[in-house]
């Protein structure tokens, strides 16, 4: 019996880390429970079900080496040390696997899906996480808790029954023969064929576990995989494990082109990306009675264009587009005022498409959308891409980027050298200028804050040659949601579960500060404002914690003359739309890609948007959200539908056409993000 004891020790082993990420996936349900208000008993069984087979994965993934080193036949191994390397070595991997768990609980609720490797990159240039964690560690005390009690628990139930525990209950007399513990009689060919059939024995079993199954035709499970478990995308976060989401995602490429039509002209007649403005259509076709150059590259009008990016101001936030919530009170009475006075223009449906910050800046200013990865994390961040400001510069236009952050905070630097603008201004730049009151402004976390970089932005701005071209990233609204020690009185904390609210509150005050600084200027009434969020965030009402309502950000343009209508319109809009809608509106007369629409000349019932959650597609269009996993719809329901309760799959008209068109945007987004065909020169 003493030849099984190391072949005991792995099935035990292995059964107390299933029981570590058991804990872990209890802790992520409780910790996001209000995600999942309606989870019935049954579903949550079949969603814990789906669960064991990425975390078997996972387990084997992290624990392969401790089984090699429980089971290597060596008989010279097996000693008091040894067997004491084996048991921290188990206790240690499967407690920073729950480690890890239990962290990406929390921050799960910000992006709604479970960590993958590009956080290292989307994260690399920050010099203040360690604060971050250590906040966040305070008011989440109870996960480190935790994470002891299993960890004494790994350490006593090895003790218990384990390989030491077989020593133990063995012990030799003298310290030379401690393997003899294990070898009967002095004979090793006993113990060197237990251990060589307990090992070709397991393998098998280890290699189907992390593949996902025993069949020939399978393929190792990814993400995408744990939807076959799933009603809404969003329940993804339940069935995977983020130690899984982690290493299926090591150096790979997630970018697959699918074909759907092998037809080119069919592919285009569907969508085509490439935005032809009427100038150049009429130049290409009759290039010899076009206008001269001179004449062609001047814009309809130079109005100059402000991009405003607000960190996490999601639509759940502002008045203007709640109104129908009984008893809601908003938090942005400044953008409540500008959306419903004359001049500003938005959108009923308006969506951000994706769920963190490197997502939005390329939807917004390149009107590339997210797709599996953030575009500028992928390997293809080399291509060449264009965007607002590349556009402009050839039309004269001064151009440049703000941030309130150190200048190499969260890629945005790299974003706008690749996107062409012509000036960069950061954190330094703010502390360098002697105008302003240098670092006593910055709030001690991510850079500077909302209010006076705001002002230092609209000073720049008058500096700068009309016509110009500006985006601007706020960063207050952002966790740990401080609000400047000067404002701690004014905004306070109404609800401790949404901390968001006051930093949304001061940020819309200092947007309103701006406003009042800028209608002082000349520029001023020379300028269309694009506003909008990067993504959402924390959210208390129910229809925001939908698959879509997540990605629910408002898309608001304001014309101070009016050139660009007002209202609330009925209609769908996305941040990819916002590229498009500023250079039809300005007679921008060049071809460009864009993933999005131009929101002026298009009917409402042709306005649509495109996000991607957890390996689902989810397309807004003709009144109804339909998801599509990349081969097959897995629901539809109407925008009417808040809660997202009512599934018409099959019952819908529309569902069809819906299917055509997603498909030939998904798979013009990746050909072209493969086949780096970004820009239209890349095609000739």
């Amino acid at each position: 019996m003493k030849l099984l004891w190391p072949l005991a020790t792995v099935l035990w082993g292995l059964l107390l880390a299933y029981v570590v990420y058991f804990v872990a996936r209890i802790a992520f349900l409780v910790e996001n429970r209000s995600l999942y208000p309606d989870l019935s008993t049954s579903h949550l069984l079949e969603l814990l079900r789906g669960g064991l087979t990425f975390d078997t994965s996972a387990i084997l993934y992290t624990n392969a080496l401790w089984v090699v080193m429980v089971l290597f036949p060596l008989h010279l191994k097996e000693t008091p040390r040894w067997h004491n390397i084996c048991r921290w070595t188990f206790v240690i991997i499967n407690t920073l696997c729950l480690a890890v768990n239990l962290g990406d609980s929390v921050y799960f609720r910000y992006t709604m899906r479970r960590t993958t490797t590009t956080v290292f990159q989307e994260f690399e240039n920050e010099g203040n996480l360690g604060s971050i964690f250590l906040t966040e560690a305070l008011s989440h005390w109870y996960f480190f808790l935790l994470a002891a009690v299993v960890a004494w628990g790994l350490w006593k139930g090895y003790w218990a029954y384990g390989a030491h525990g077989a020593y133990k209950a063995n012990k030799p007399n003298r310290p030379h023969e401690s393997c003899k513990a294990y070898v009967p009689h002095g004979s090793y060919w006993p113990y060197y064929l237990a251990m060589v059939l307990s090992l070709v024995a397991f393998t098998p079993f280890c290699v189907a576990g992390m593949r996902g199954g025993w069949t020939r035709d399978i393929r190792p499970i990814t993400i995408s995989n744990a939807n076959n478990y799933c009603d809404r995308p969003t329940e993804a976060g339940i069935v995977l494990n983020t130690p899984f989401s982690l290493i299926r995602t090591i150096g790979k490429n997630n970018f697959e082109v699918i074909t759907y039509y092998n037809n080119k002209k069919e592919l285009e007649a569907i969508f085509n990306p490439v935005h032809t403005p009427l100038s150049a259509q009429l130049s290409a076709l009759s290039p010899q009675d076009s206008v001269s150059s001179s004449q062609s590259s001047a814009l309809r009008m130079k109005k100059n264009v402000v991009v405003i990016i607000i960190e996490s101001f999601g639509r759940e936030y502002i008045g203007a587009y709640n109104r129908h919530v009984p008893g809601y009170k908003g938090y942005t009475p400044f953008t409540d005022s500008l959306i419903e006075q004359g001049g500003a223009l938005t959108y009923r449906y308006s969506y951000c498409n994706g769920r963190k910050s490197i997502d939005g800046m390329p939807s917004i200013l390149s009107s590339i959308p997210m797709f599996v990865e953030p575009f500028f994390l992928s390997p293809y961040s080399i291509n060449h891409v264009s965007g607002l400001a590349d556009c402009l510069n050839g039309k004269g236009y001064e151009t440049a980027f703000f941030h309130g952050a150190e200048r190499g905070s969260m890629g945005f630097m790299a974003f706008a050298r690749a996107t062409k603008f012509q000036q960069y201004y950061g954190r330094e730049d703010f502390v360098a200028d002697n105008r302003t009151q240098g670092d006593q402004d910055y709030d001690g976390w991510w850079g500077i804050s909302d209010e006076p970089f705001m002002q230092y932005y609209c000073q720049k701005m008058t500096e700068m040659k009309q016509p110009f071209m500006t985006a601007l990233f706020t960063l207050s609204s952002h966790h740990p949601f401080r609000v400047p020690d000067a404002y701690k009185d004014v905004f306070k904390e109404e609800n401790p579960d949404m901390p968001i609210y006051k930093v949304i509150r001061y940020t819309d005050m200092a947007l309103q500060h701006f406003f009042a600084s800028a209608r002082k200027q000349p520029w001023f009434e020379n300028t269309i404002f694009a506003i909008t969020s990067d993504h959402t965030n924390m959210t208390a009402i129910d229809e925001y914690k939908t698959d879509l309502g997540g990605f629910c950000s408002p898309v608001i343009f304001y014309d101070p003359s009016g050139g660009m209508g007002s209202g609330m319109v009925d209609a769908i809009a996305q941040q990819t739309d916002i590229m498009p809608t500023i250079l039809g509106h300005l007679g921008y007369d060049k071809p460009y890609v864009s993933f999005g629409i131009d929101l002026l000349t298009t009917p409402a019932e042709e306005t649509w948007a495109v996000n991607y959650l957890n390996g689902i597609y989810q397309y807004v269009k003709y009144g109804y959200v339909l998801q599509f996993d990349g081969q097959k719809t897995r629901a539809v329901y109407s925008l009417e539908d808040r809660l997202m309760k009512r599934n018409l799959i099959g019952k819908v008209a529309q569902q069809a056409q819906m299917e055509r068109e997603l498909k030939a945007i998904v798979q013009q987004y990746m050909e072209r993000m493969t086949e780096n065909r970004l820009v239209p020169e890349q095609e000739q």
